[in-house]
């Protein structure tokens, strides 16, 4: 059934889910932003602030997912979602442990995550694509991220600076974010300006 034949109460869920998806998205794309430029001017020059940029953005992303789980139908309903939350949350273990005993594993580390991240992202994306608006950003997302994964394993042991070779990952993140949350908020204008069109009609 097509958005123009369901009722206002009908409508009201699907646009708050909308809403919620467009501030979820807009959100992690600017925590991307501030992290990619936090990566390239301060964290160069202070190995604490690099340190501490490598374990904050997956456990950033850990709690994104379980925002969005929380959100859009619990953990029951989202279980890419919940999934993609519990295997950050362990990277963030894993990078802060990494760290700590000087394993030089990051790129590995991280190269693995994005690899599964990506992959849960894409399903999570391929589920929501009938019903969520700006879906097929994300399913781009996914697969560049799982492709990316594969080049920061290969990267491992290598001379590559970590945080600004992850910095770059992290900012095409950020413009897919941005971009699946203007798709929705395209969307919304549309929506309204059909509505309105309708009602003069």
């Amino acid at each position: 059934m097509s958005d123009t034949n369901q009722s206002p109460l009908q409508l009201q869920p699907l646009l708050q889910r909308a809403a919620w998806l467009r501030k979820l998205y807009f959100t992690r794309a600017a925590f991307s932003f501030v992290w990619v430029a936090l990566a390239f001017t301060v964290a160069k020059g202070s190995p604490i602030v690099a340190s501490a940029l490598l374990v904050i953005y997956p456990a950033w992303d850990a709690l994104a997912n379980l925002w969005d789980a929380r959100m859009t139908g619990g953990a029951k309903a989202n279980p890419t979602q919940v999934l993609n939350a519990w295997i950050s949350a362990l990277v963030t273990v894993a990078v802060a442990v990494s760290l700590g005993l000087k394993l030089q594993l990051i790129l590995a580390i991280f190269g693995a995550w994005a690899i599964v991240a990506g992959l849960l992202q894409l399903a999570t994306a391929i589920r929501r694509r009938k019903s969520d608006k700006g879906q097929w950003v994300m399913m781009l997302s996914g697969a560049q991220s799982a492709l990316a994964g594969g080049f920061f394993v290969a990267q491992q042991g290598s001379a590559a600076p970590v945080v600004q070779t992850f910095a770059g990952y992290a900012a095409v993140g950020a413009v897919y974010f941005l971009i699946s949350g203007l798709v929705i908020l395209v969307r919304k204008a549309k929506g309204k300006a059909g509505g309105f069109a309708s009602e003069s009609g």
